[in-house]
């Protein structure tokens, strides 16, 4: 199918990844690309629609999981690593750096102009993890704003980053702070509380994934200024209001749990974000929006405990079906 050079992924048999080459870096950490894995179709498998998964802040995609669960519902599936994220990082370049969320349109653009060619006409769903979960509907906004038309059909957004966590009395002189400091001290580090998350997935820890350590560190990558400046410009859009075109389901934990310690509660809620923030602004998005809470959910719904991921699958799978029911099934 299509044109592109494919070669073997990361993730070994039946997953495939081509690099677009995006050019010179905006921020000058040289020539930066995105990373497109595709699942190979499985003899007999119908595609009715097409899944394009966008992951979160220290994170890639490996989720082969959901990519199984949604191939049999009859989605194509297809993960994008951001520009120094995961696979596309490269020597000396600053893990997961951008002063700028729109630098993403680039390789978002090539990854939906290439899942065209290889699916020509199918619609595509934009499922996106945490700080993908603001990435992508800032993207639909600016297309739709442009006037440009993009095969996105629907959103399904999976514990999307829509504020920073904290006091409101606080967010505020932190954020004017952050504006200083994204101009003149971008690459400043800050130190951020511990969190036992990433032990919470890992086999190393109390998990179940043996995720690549280098692309997905379990204490996360450090975070800079210049990069949180542009998430609290991303955030303030949102919070304006957005039109992104297409329905979209919001994903949850019924709880966040902050933690320096593990305990049994860490498997049981957000340990990442503060989910009334999601719940707040989740109708900022500008089109059919539907809000489910997934009880006892980790961060990543779809990285939760077996029967909490199991519910978040029928709840997305659901979602689908009624958004998708007028599809017709072709041959793989």
């Amino acid at each position: 199918m299509g044109t592109a050079i494919w070669t073997e992924d990361v993730l070994g048999h039946g997953y495939q990844q081509h690099t677009f080459e995006l050019g010179p870096d905006p921020d000058g950490e040289g020539e930066v690309a995105g990373v497109l894995v595709r699942r190979e179709p499985r003899p007999g498998e119908e595609v009715r629609g097409v899944v394009l998964y966008l992951h979160g802040f220290s994170d890639y995609f490996f989720q082969t999981g959901l990519a199984d669960f949604l191939a049999a519902r009859g989605f194509a599936f297809y993960g994008l690593d951001l520009r120094k994220c995961g696979r596309a990082r490269r020597p000396g370049q600053t893990a997961h750096y951008s002063r700028d969320l729109r630098q993403y349109d680039a390789e978002l653009d090539r990854a939906l102009a290439l899942v065209g060619e290889e699916r020509p006409g199918l619609p595509v769903t934009l499922v996106a993890h945490s700080t993908g979960g603001l990435i992508a509907p800032l993207y639909l906004h600016r297309r739709r704003a442009a006037g440009l038309t993009t095969p996105v059909a629907g959103l399904v957004l999976n514990s999307p980053w829509f504020d920073l966590q904290g006091k409101a009395v606080l967010r505020g002189p932190g954020t004017w702070l952050l504006r200083v400091l994204g101009l003149t001290a971008p690459t400043r580090v800050f130190r951020l509380p511990p969190s036992v998350y990433g032990g919470t997935l890992h086999v190393s820890g109390t998990g179940e994934w043996e995720f690549d350590l280098a692309m997905k560190p379990l204490e996360g990558f450090p975070v800079t200024a210049g990069w949180l400046d542009a998430v609290r410009r991303g955030h303030a859009q949102l919070h304006r209001g957005l039109d992104v075109g297409v329905p979209s389901l919001v994903l949850r934990s019924d709880k966040s749990h902050f933690s320096a310690e593990y305990s049994p509660a860490s498997d049981r809620g957000d340990g990442v974000l503060d989910v009334r923030q999601i719940a707040r602004w989740a109708g900022c998005l500008g089109s059919e929006t539907t809000v489910t809470p997934i009880p006892d959910a980790r961060h990543d719904v779809f990285l939760s405990l077996p029967e909490v991921r199991e519910h978040a699958y029928q709840v997305t799978g659901d979602w689908l079906d009624r958004h998708s029911s007028v599809l017709q099934p072709v041959q793989a």
